[in-house]
C-alpha cells in the first residue's frame, strides 16, 4: 500500500527515497496520508516533513491495543498550512519502549508529550521536562491504559500506599 502513497504524495515519495528504513508502511484513506515511521527515524522524519512545508504539529496522541503487542502506537498529527495538506504518522512501541522526543523539532510537541506521558506513560527520550501535565505528580498509574480498572484507581497515590 506504501506505493499507492508514495504515487500521491510526492514530499513521502522524496522521504521514502532519501531514507528508505524510516517507512515501514502507510495507507491512503478517504483522502488520509497515514505513514507507519520506524520509531528510532521518529525525530529525523519529522525534521525531513518540517523542511518540506509541515510547520504546525497539531497534535500527538496515542493508542493503547493491550493485550496485541506491538501495545501502542504514538500518532502524530501534522498539517502544512501553504498547501492545506495534512499527515499524520504513525510509531509502534511495546510496552516498556520508549520513543525520541520531537520537542526540538515543534515547541508545541513539548505538552503533546507531557499528555502521552501522563495518560499513557510512554515515555519520550529528550524531553527537556518529562512530568505530569494532568494528574497529580505524586499520582503513580497512567489512566488511558486498557489494563487500568474502569473503577477507578488501581494504585492511587504514592502516599497512600506509603501509610
Amino acid at each position: 500500500m506504501l506505493s499507492r502513497v508514495l504515487a500521491n504524495h510526492p514530499v513521502v515519495a522524496e522521504l521514502a527515497a532519501q531514507d528508505p528504513g524510516a517507512l515501514l508502511d502507510g495507507k491512503l484513506d478517504r483522502g488520509e496520508t497515514t505513514l507507519i515511521v520506524a520509531p528510532a527515524r521518529i525525530r529525523e522524519v519529522c525534521q525531513f516533513l518540517k523542511q518540506r512545508g509541515f510547520t504546525r504539529l497539531s497534535s500527538i496522541t496515542a493508542v493503547d491495543w493491550y493485550p496485541a503487542e506491538p501495545r501502542f502506537e504514538v500518532v502524530y498529527h501534522l498539517h502544512n498550512l501553504g498547501e492545506n495538506v495534512r499527515l499524520r504518522l504513525k510509531c509502534r512501541l511495546t510496552e516498556n519502549e520508549s520513543i525520541a522526543s520531537v520537542s526540538a523539532v515543534w515547541r508545541a510537541a513539548n505538552w503533546y508529550e507531557r499528555e502521552v506521558w501522563d495518560l499513557f506513560g510512554i515515555r519520550f527520550d529528550g524531553h527537556p521536562n518529562l512530568r505530569r501535565i494532568l494528574l497529580p505528580e505524586d499520582w503513580t498509574d497512567h489512566p488511558l491504559r486498557k489494563d487500568f480498572p474502569v473503577h477507578g484507581r488501581r494504585y492511587g497515590y504514592a502516599r497512600e500506599e506509603a501509610g
